[in-house]
């Protein structure tokens, strides 16, 4: 992603909307030359415009600043296409589900691998009446934990939060085959089959 938008991300763009330079510039309120030396990249908009650009331009601002419009192809979700992305800054954890552009803190965030559990994060799953009880062999400590488990099905997610100094366990209503997902803090997203 580039750092700030580009002359040609502009000049697309406003071509997409099938405005002219002079269309953009009044809706701004600035001159049709200052939209001229932006798509030329002689210049570049102010920092107060960005957001009533993107508005002009029918766009986000993420999408402005990549250049890239986000058109949803996804005519049903699928939930089993569930991305996970935790922010370094806060914590933050966002579900989707398929691909996404994900922000948070101001940082762009790249949705979580997920990898097969190893011997340090072995996940036990265990039938307690109508419930399932999920233990994960994994330390608690203030710095290294694990953050959250989820369970993902065809048509629901449960998403649990976990602390450090905690369990590493949880009890989910089990509705059908999925996968369950756990996030390390230090390791990343682990994911078996359920």
């Amino acid at each position: 992603m580039n750092t700030y938008i580009t002359a040609s991300a502009i000049k697309k763009l406003r071509e997409e909307k099938r405005l002219t330079q002079l269309q953009l510039a009044e809706q701004l309120g600035v001159t049709a030359k200052a939209v001229s030396k932006w798509e030329t990249a002689k210049g570049l908009p102010d920092i107060s415009l960005i957001e009533p650009l993107s508005k002009a331009l029918g766009v986000s601002v993420t999408e402005l600043m990549s250049g890239e419009t986000v058109v949803n192809k996804n005519t049903s979700a699928n939930i089993l296409l569930s991305r996970f992305y935790v922010c370094p800054v806060c914590g933050n954890v966002i579900h989707t589900t398929g691909e996404a552009m994900i922000s948070c803190c101001g940082i762009t965030l790249p949705p979580l691998e997920a990898e097969e559990p190893d011997g340090d994060h072995g996940i036990s799953i265990e039938r307690v009446e109508d419930e399932r009880f999920i233990t994960l062999k994994h330390p608690m400590t203030k710095s290294h934990f694990i953050s959250f488990v989820a369970y993902v099905t065809t048509d629901r997610l449960q998403l649990i939060k976990l602390y450090p100094e905690g369990n590493a366990e949880t009890r989910i209503q089990p509705r059908g085959r999925g996968y369950i997902y756990a996030y390390c803090n230090r390791h990343g997203l682990i994911k078996t089959k359920i």
